[in-house]
């Protein structure tokens, strides 16, 4: 038996053999032509079909309910139109090049712009770039890829898969999913969430000589088995058959409320990206959003979107998800998140640069534009507006001072507006230190886990070198989001957690404990996770207070604080 280690994306038990899936690979020729008419028809040929292809994609997931993942093929369509990436490729063509030089050169320089930005999220849409010079290439190439998958169902092995292979792959014949590359954000990933197929990245170590053994793909333990032995054979049959009667019970949980055993209640949120994600919420009975990146409005324009833009869009998901509360992340544009229409300065170190509130702090134009837009929408459900990476008082009231400016324009021009929560993101340990001050301006906080590890422990999550000194339990860590939790109820602040801990089921207990108001997590995550809030017990962690001691006076009770009213402009403008 041969055992091979990953890291896990989807848990889950596949049980078969393996089929190592090997794309074509072309020898492109580097040769200069004569006729540069016919090869920029050759290449605007390849790309109206290689978009056509993308929107049918696009329309076959619309059509299989999976709107988050038909996003990923709208996208692509999009990139297709992008001028920059056309004239580029164009420009090798005029040199004397053949198409296919010119995809290869100018795909992969956009591709390397993506890999050399800090931010993972973008780091990861390298391989969406990689997917369409890969099918540029096919389409140029005449090359027939129908039968790369086999013919039986198995677990598939690949260096890495990008977006169309994946979606393309005959969902009745895959098993599981290996891939030698790849990471946690990348859209095949994201696809295998979504299809819930046991799955592992970077396994590096297996070979092409698996090809047709028997394995067992053991997600739980990050590890394939290849030729495993009987018994082996019968524990993990046996583990995958109490996998399938837990998914059927955890459909029972829709409609039943996230309450422990005890009576004490959470609210369970989700994470989206945009419309195309309102109906992963529903079908996953989340009771709200706690996080819309609302950046992706922005990474899908090709240039800055318009009031009405920005208005669409949210209004587009606060009408479908109302009444539940949708909590609408201001504007996370960093230098590493390059937008040409931005005109951002390149930086040594965005993580610590110009950022989200930053730039919106010294753009008021354009951060008005934004806040604008979501007061209208607020007319159509319950908003929530969250102003990301702030560590000073001063900030947030300069924010709820333009919002407050941006209402009072509103008004005079009669637009309809509703009433709003305004919260902040807990992600900085300025921000979590401070957080008895923060919390006297704000209705919500909510703790980003992903930046809060990073920036407490110093160490930057998306460098494969650093990944044995990262610790997302780190006490510092986790000492900072039980503090805050305590702070912000000492003011009448509710207190949520969006980053990934939220989902990390043997934290869902301490974070109960803490008295954590709401966790926010990716849909898929929630029925799961109301599942293990439902098995918690707090009761035994309530004991008696000791008594004081002989020798200290006994403290006066505390005064009852007043209530603080709901939403800050609801008390404003009353």
């Amino acid at each position: 038996m041969q055992t091979f280690k990953g890291i896990k994306i989807v848990n889950g038990i596949a049980i078969g053999k393996i089929k190592v899936y090997k794309p074509a690979v072309y020898e492109i020729n580097e040769d200069l032509v004569s006729d540069i008419a016919a090869e920029v028809q050759r290449y605007e040929a390849a790309i109206a079909k290689v978009q056509a292809d993308q929107n049918a994609l696009y329309e076959k997931e619309m059509k299989a309910g999976h709107k988050d993942t038909a996003g990923i093929f709208e996208a692509h369509a999009m990139m297709l139109d992008d001028e920059d990436l056309n004239d580029s490729c164009k420009e090798f063509i005029s040199e004397g090049h053949t198409a296919e030089y010119a995809v290869r050169e100018g795909f992969e320089a956009a591709a390397e712009m993506f890999r050399n930005m800090d931010d993972e999220y973008f780091k990861a849409r390298s391989a969406d770039v990689i997917d369409l010079k890969n099918s540029m290439l096919d389409v140029l190439f005449g090359a027939d890829t129908a039968n790369l998958q086999g013919t039986e169902p198995a677990i598939l092995v690949a260096e890495d898969l990008a977006p169309s292979e994946t979606v393309k792959l005959d969902k009745s014949l895959l098993l599981g999913l290996v891939t030698r590359m790849g990471s946690s954000n990348s859209h095949t990933a994201i696809l295998a969430r979504s299809m819930n197929w046991p799955t592992l990245i970077q396994c590096h170590d297996i070979t092409d000589d698996c090809d047709g053994k028997f394995a067992i793909l053991d997600a739980y333990n990050a590890c394939i088995y290849v030729e495993p032995d009987q018994y082996l054979i019968d524990e993990l049959t046996a583990k995958q058959a109490e996998d399938k009667a837990r998914e059927a019970k955890l459909q029972l949980l829709k409609g039943q409320p996230s309450v422990t055993k005890d009576g004490r209640s959470v609210r369970l949120y989700a994470n989206i990206g945009g419309p195309k994600d309102i109906q992963a919420v529903l079908d996953n009975d989340a009771e709200g959003v706690g996080l819309f990146r609302s950046e992706f409005v922005y990474l899908n324009s090709k240039e800055e979107p318009t009031e009405d833009e920005q208005f669409a869009a949210y209004k587009k998901v606060l009408e479908g998800l109302a009444p539940r509360l949708v909590i609408i992340r201001t504007c996370d544009i960093g230098a590493d998140k390059t937008i040409d229409y931005m005109k951002l300065d390149k930086e040594e170190n965005p993580a610590l640069g110009f950022r989200a509130v930053r730039i919106c702090l010294n753009r008021r134009d354009f951060f008005k534009k934004q806040l604008r837009a979501l007061l209208r929408a607020s007319a159509f459900g319950k908003l929530g507006i969250m102003f990301p990476m702030i560590i000073s008082r001063w900030e947030v009231q300069e924010c709820k001072e333009i919002l407050e400016e941006c209402r009072n324009e509103l008004k005079a021009e009669g637009k309809a507006m509703g009433e709003i929560e305004i919260g902040i993101m807990i992600e900085t340990p300025a921000a979590a230190l401070c957080a008895d001050e923060l919390a006297q301006e704000v209705d919500f906080f909510s703790l980003g886990t992903n930046d809060l590890t990073q920036y407490t422990c110093a160490i930057d999550r998306q460098s494969a070198n650093l990944e044995r000194f990262s610790d997302t339990h780190h006490p510092a860590v986790l000492r900072l989001i039980r503090e805050t939790i305590e702070a912000g109820h000492r003011h009448n602040t509710w207190v949520g957690i969006c980053g990934e801990l939220g989902a990390d089921p043997t934290l869902t207990e301490d974070f109960l404990k803490w008295g954590v108001d709401e966790l926010s997590v990716n849909p898929k995550s929630i029925l799961p996770l109301r599942g293990n809030v439902r098995n918690v017990d707090l009761s035994k962690f309530k004991t008696e207070s000791p008594a004081p001691k002989a020798e200290e006076p006994k403290p006066e009770p505390a005064k009852p604080k007043a209530e603080k009213p709901k939403g800050f402009f609801g008390r404003l403008f009353s």
